[in-house]
């Protein structure tokens, strides 16, 4: 089955270069585009899209507020949101990561990046890419106060740092040599651990306590 994308961008030229690329592949469909929050919103309860590419700044309501719309408590539809944004959006990082936005995509992302960010996204695995949602993270993740003891193992602690840097499960697993489906259950209690949503809070959290670094 297609992975089913909605585009919301003001900019007419960005959201008809990323429906050319994602068109040409065979598993991604895009159903609807948007040209402001108001508008996203609104398509995203009538297409019920998958994923969400969500411009950042955008006019009537911006990306930021658009995501806390579709990921409020009983919302009826809540697709994967990937934030479009460039290096000057930092402002905004910190609200999209505690809002529930599981990636970050550059607008000059190539074709294989704008499309390994739709799948990366439907799955729920894979962070966008090191190159760029590391450098996020290490740029923008407040450093955190001293804490309380961390509440994960060794080998979950293992798995969260890998996760930070972006690894996908595959590779977490080759790096310790044990099954996806360990790093998966790893990565449940995790989340369950630390009071979290998805990989993008736990690399957060991970860059946050210092672990990463």
């Amino acid at each position: 089955m297609s992975i089913r994308v909605l585009l919301a961008d003001d900019q007419t030229i960005v959201r008809t270069g990323m429906a050319m690329i994602l068109a040409a592949e065979d598993d991604i469909e895009v159903v609807a585009q948007a040209a402001d929050g108001v508008a996203a919103i609104q398509q995203t309860e009538l297409y019920r899209p998958d994923v969400v590419l969500m411009d950042i700044r955008m006019p009537r309501l911006n990306g930021i507020e658009a995501l806390r719309h579709l990921h409020r408590p009983g919302a009826p539809h809540t697709p994967k949101v990937v934030m479009v944004t460039t290096f000057d959006d930092d402002e905004y990082v910190h609200q999209a990561l505690h809002n529930g936005a599981c990636g970050f995509l550059l607008k000059d992302a190539g074709p294989r990046l704008l499309a390994e960010a739709v799948r990366s996204a439907a799955s729920g695995e894979a962070l966008i890419s090191p190159s760029i949602t590391v450098r996020l993270l290490r740029e923008f993740a407040r450093p955190a106060a001293p804490a309380a003891p961390s509440p994960l193992s060794q080998r979950e602690t293992e798995v969260a740092v890998l996760v930070s840097r972006g690894h996908t499960n595959t590779e977490v697993a080759a790096a310790l040599h044990i099954s996806a489906g360990t790093v998966k259950t790893h990565l449940t209690n995790i989340q369950s651990k630390l009071g979290v949503r998805n990989r993008v809070e736990i690399a957060a959290w991970t860059w946050k306590s210092g672990l990463a670094r």
